[in-house]
């Protein structure tokens, strides 16, 4: 007689396939949440689109126009915008569904110009672990050429009850002041 029979606990199989449920479910969590949320904020707006998402490597796309500077090509900022949002979900992924991600730093280095079509960025997890991520996220344009290469840190907190409840928090993420206790510090 086995354990389950017996009343015992479960099998690891078993603990194991429980943990792979959650993950999956905190993952769906995540990108509907997302989605929502999306079409009211600046990534709505811009036309990002979530085309895979875990948190070792997700994949998003962003239309050339419309995010323009002057002169007709891809925005620079519009480049940090697309690798901090990727960067951002993946970061979530990781946190789990009790804790929210803050970024607190984001470079990048734009190496070629684009005027038209589809960039991908590719984020890539760098580190992982209980209070930062780190990734670094390739930005490429329709031929594969890479456009931009940015790094973001985010730092992991415990989700607050209290701000449970705004789109950001639904996400894993949230903005500086929300992240803020009643006195102010981060």
């Amino acid at each position: 007689m086995d354990q389950e029979q017996d009343g015992g606990t479960a099998s690891p199989a078993d603990a194991g396939q429980a943990a792979g449920h959650a993950a999956a479910e905190h993952e769906r969590r995540i990108r509907a949440a997302f989605e929502q949320a999306a079409d009211d904020t600046l990534i709505g707006r811009m036309g990002i689109k979530i085309v895979e998402a875990s948190a070792r490597r997700a994949v998003a796309t962003m239309p050339v126009a419309g995010n323009t500077q002057p002169y007709g090509l891809l925005h620079g900022g519009a480049s940090c915008v697309l690798a901090e949002t990727l960067g951002s979900v993946a970061s979530a992924l990781h946190a789990g569904p009790d804790r929210i991600t803050v970024g607190i730093e984001i470079n990048a280095t734009h190496h070629r110009a684009v005027a038209a079509g589809l960039v991908t960025a590719v984020a890539t997890m760098v580190h992982g672990g209980n209070t930062l991520t780190t990734y670094e996220i390739v930005i490429t344009d329709d031929r594969g050429r890479r456009v931009c290469t940015a790094r973001l840190s985010c730092l992991l907190r415990d989700l607050v009850p209290a701000l449970g409840t705004s789109a950001g928090n639904a996400v894993g993420t949230a903005d500086a002041g929300a992240s803020r206790s009643p006195s102010g510090d981060v």
